[in-house]
């Protein structure tokens, strides 16, 4: 089966529910479930996880993931830290899923230009330090304990606003786009 509108439209008929049945119960309309389902939409993760409740199955399932053998734990330092754009990351979930858990480091005063546009959803929660974010024209201010879930569609922009930093636990449905064609910042900069 090639595609998710494929799939969707698979899983609906196995569980036995018609187009309005299943529509219903995830409180879509009918028409919306219909473009998912001919893949001239694509759904949210929230709609997927509603729609996988419905049919009985994982969002993974839903995705056409395979079960790669992964082990589902992932211990303390297990990963390899990494860096992109001057912030400091660790895995914090298995590689090639359709949501990547990640923890983050941002330092004070890094990447507070760029702004990222990118399809999916990103939510984050605050360990430590204050971060700035930045969605469409609005700044929020987060502090530790507090979290954010947003459209990545949105113009976002993180940045730390605190002297030692911003560590977060950071969450995206992001999959396959390299870092930098998810920036929109000064021409000609690196990210």
């Amino acid at each position: 089966m090639a595609g998710l509108g494929a799939r969707l439209r698979e899983r609906r008929r196995r569980s036995g529910l018609t187009l309005e049945a299943a529509a219903a119960r995830v409180s879509l309309s009918p028409a919306y479930l219909s473009r998912l389902e001919t893949g001239r939409r694509q759904p949210s993760l929230p709609v997927l996880l509603g729609l996988s409740r419905a049919y009985l199955t994982t969002v993974a399932d839903l995705l056409g993931e395979q079960s790669g053998g992964h082990d589902p734990v992932i211990r303390a330092g297990a990963m390899e830290p990494g860096r992109a754009g001057g912030w400091s990351y660790r895995q914090a979930g298995v590689p090639d899923r359709a949501m990547q858990p990640l923890r983050l480091h941002i330092p004070p005063a890094v990447q507070d230009a760029v702004v990222r546009v990118h399809p999916g959803e990103e939510w984050l929660y605050v360990l430590s330090g204050r971060l700035r974010l930045g969605l469409g024209r609005a700044v929020h201010l987060l502090d530790a304990g507090d979290s954010a879930h947003f459209d990545s569609l949105t113009p976002h922009r993180l940045a730390a606003d605190s002297p030692r930093g911003v560590d977060l636990l950071f969450v995206h449905t992001l999959m396959q786009s390299p870092v930098g064609e998810l920036c929109v910042g000064p021409p000609g900069r690196q990210y």
